[in-house]
């Protein structure tokens, strides 16, 4: 795609990544950095390129999230949130949160494997304003492009070990993740178990 449309191609790869994140941006932007250093195309210009589908690809999943109102998040939760061990007033502390650190997560969440798309869902969820979220999406992606380029860049036509290198990492937080929520859940049901005992 990147030799059919230079970098517009680059461009619509990282717009698909973001909306489908099994397309991993760790090959598409150290390829892209690859064929600059053969002098196909621009280094600055596919930095430019993979930015702006980066950022073009986090809004539809941010317009997902707002689809997801509070109002209709609390009938949910007091409709099914006994099969998920949460109440309406995890629903009022996420928010709380995120209306403290929310900026944080977005900037620093476009940088991380494996969440970096996914994140776009709760600023819609919260109405996150629409330009700070593009705003703070753009650095991040722009970080993220940048080091991803001048590595394929710089590696030439090993780019793929840039995957290689990051595919622990992904998996890492994958597993932090998953462990994170596990002792969530845990407590969650001992606390509900626990409760109806008394």
């Amino acid at each position: 795609m990147m030799q059919e449309l230079g970098l517009v191609g680059v461009a619509l790869m990282m717009f698909l990544e973001n909306v489908f994140p099994p397309i991993p941006s760790e090959l598409i932007m150290p390829a892209a950095g690859f064929a600059a250093a053969l002098g196909k195309m621009n280094i600055i210009a596919v930095i430019i390129a993979g930015t702006l589908g980066s950022v073009l690809g986090a809004l539809p999943l941010y317009y997902l999230g707002t689809m997801f109102d509070e109002q209709r998040l609390y009938q949910l939760t007091k409709k099914y949130g006994k099969y998920l061990l949460i109440d309406t007033n995890d629903i009022t502390n996420t928010q709380t949160w995120f209306n403290k650190y929310g900026k944080a997560v977005i900037f620093f969440g476009r940088m991380i494997p494996a969440i970096r798309s996914l994140i776009s869902i709760p600023a819609g969820m919260n109405r996150m304003p629409l330009l700070p979220f593009l705003v703070l999406t753009a650095i991040g992606s722009a970080i993220w492009t940048t080091l991803l380029a001048y590595a394929g860049y710089v590696l030439g036509a090993n780019y793929e070990q840039v995957a290689t290198f990051i595919a622990p990492i992904s998996k890492m937080v994958v597993l932090t993740t998953v462990m994170v929520l596990g002792v969530v859940i845990f407590f969650r049901i001992k606390k509900h178990f626990f409760t109806q005992d008394k």
